[in-house]
């Protein structure tokens, strides 16, 4: 065996580590106060108008009076066009400006619930029971975004 050997393998192996992060938080890079809540849905391929007849007058409907009070930033749906490719083809999103919009409030309840009234509600539940024959929710996240710098 010559002496390169053992040499070369050394060079690989060091080469082979992983890096080291190099990036500092607030140095290279801040990360929002504001917070995505993200759900992945799995509907069947031929449901999805049905499925989104039902959310705009249930999820949509909500977030729109959500918005309006100022309980969320804003909201969005997206929908996949190739539906059969993967583990999900909806995507509900929800921003809020902060965490503390996330905590319990009984004062934002309240006023939500005003808004919201009790006729949407009673339409809400009605609608809903038809979601798990077409509908599986696949994950559900909460993100903030990363600015680098």
């Amino acid at each position: 065996m010559n002496l390169r050997t053992p040499l070369l393998l050394v060079m690989a192996l060091g080469l082979a580590q992983p890096a080291f992060a190099q990036l500092k938080p607030y140095t290279d890079y801040d990360t929002s106060a504001s917070i995505s809540q993200v759900s992945t849905v799995h509907v069947d391929a031929n449901m999805i108008d049905y499925y989104l007849e039902g959310i705009r007058g249930t999820w949509v409907a909500s977030n729109e009076a959500a918005k309006k009070l100022g309980h969320i930033e804003s909201y969005s749906v997206y929908v996949s066009e190739l539906p059969l490719s993967g583990d999900f083809n909806v995507v509900l999103v929800t921003r809020v400006k902060s965490a503390a919009d996330l905590e319990p409030s009984k004062e934002r309840y309240d006023a939500f619930m005003k808004a919201w009234g009790e006729a949407n509600e009673a339409k809400t539940k009605e609608t809903v029971k038809s979601y798990p024959g077409i509908r599986q929710i696949t994950g559900e996240y909460r993100l903030r975004e990363i600015t680098f710098k």
